[in-house]
């Protein structure tokens, strides 16, 4: 009885080590996996940062004319000032005295040096009462996030090709607007008095193509055979169009 006794423990005893290293294997192979999962998602997730201007041609000899980046040089971080970080004036309304009705006053970069790096800048839109617009255009760099303050808008964005659907809605003091980035999108004033309205974007350089001032607008012209037959228009038509930008 001891001697069989002594040989169910052994085999018992091997039993465990066994399923002991099944178990380790397991857990050796769950980990392998998951860490190659990981870094498979690290690969296909990474990307080239997103660029900051409408190019940034490269150069192999520095010594030929001034080098730019993606974005702005940064200074001594303790050479920092106040002044850096601030900008003042947006309290003021902007003057709509001109064709469109309609005023936009950035806060971008350009403004405030401390937004460099950072991927966001903010603009004031004023509009003049019923027909202040500000027309149909692009931020090829950002999300636009709308705040009425006063008056009542009708504003909107199109979808991209195929489907080309517009999305609208009319917005009073307090409603909120996204305008997702690179569609067409577009503030009109509906109502009979000043209108305002705050806009958030994600980006420090959102860029701006007004659709109209670009297609028709462009330095030098585009070819006015190219407009006639993408826009299915005289050629007299587009050449009046393109005296108008």
């Amino acid at each position: 009885m001891p001697r069989l006794s002594l040989l169910t423990k052994q085999q018992n005893l091997e039993q465990f080590n066994q399923e002991s290293y099944r178990t380790t294997m397991n857990g050796v192979h769950f980990l392998v996996a998951f860490v190659l999962f990981a870094l498979a998602f690290t690969f296909a997730s990474a990307s080239d940062p997103s660029p900051l201007q409408d190019f940034c041609v490269a150069i192999n000899n520095t010594n030929n004319g001034a080098v730019f980046v993606n974005g702005k040089f940064c200074k001594d971080p303790k050479l920092a000032t106040a002044n850096d970080f601030f900008f003042p004036g947006l309290n003021i309304p902007g003057n709509t005295a001109n064709q469109l009705g309609s005023k936009v006053t950035p806060v971008t970069v350009e403004q405030i040096l401390g937004l460099n790096t950072l991927g966001i800048s903010l603009a004031r839109l004023d509009f003049a009462p019923y027909g202040g617009l500000n027309p149909p255009h692009t931020h090829p760099r950002a999300t636009e996030i709308l705040v009425v303050l006063e008056g009542t808008l009708y504003v909107g964005f199109v979808t991209s090709n195929p489907d080309n659907r517009l999305i609208t809605k009319v917005l009073y003091p307090g409603d909120v607007f996204v305008f997702p980035i690179g569609l067409i999108h577009f503030q009109f004033n509906i109502g009979n008095t000043n209108a305002v309205a705050f806009s958030g974007l994600s980006s420090q350089n959102p860029g701006l193509i007004p659709i109209a001032n670009a297609v028709f607008g462009s330095n030098p012209p585009i070819n006015p055979d190219v407009l006639a037959k993408a826009f299915q228009l005289d050629k007299t038509v587009v050449t009046y169009l393109q005296s108008r930008f």
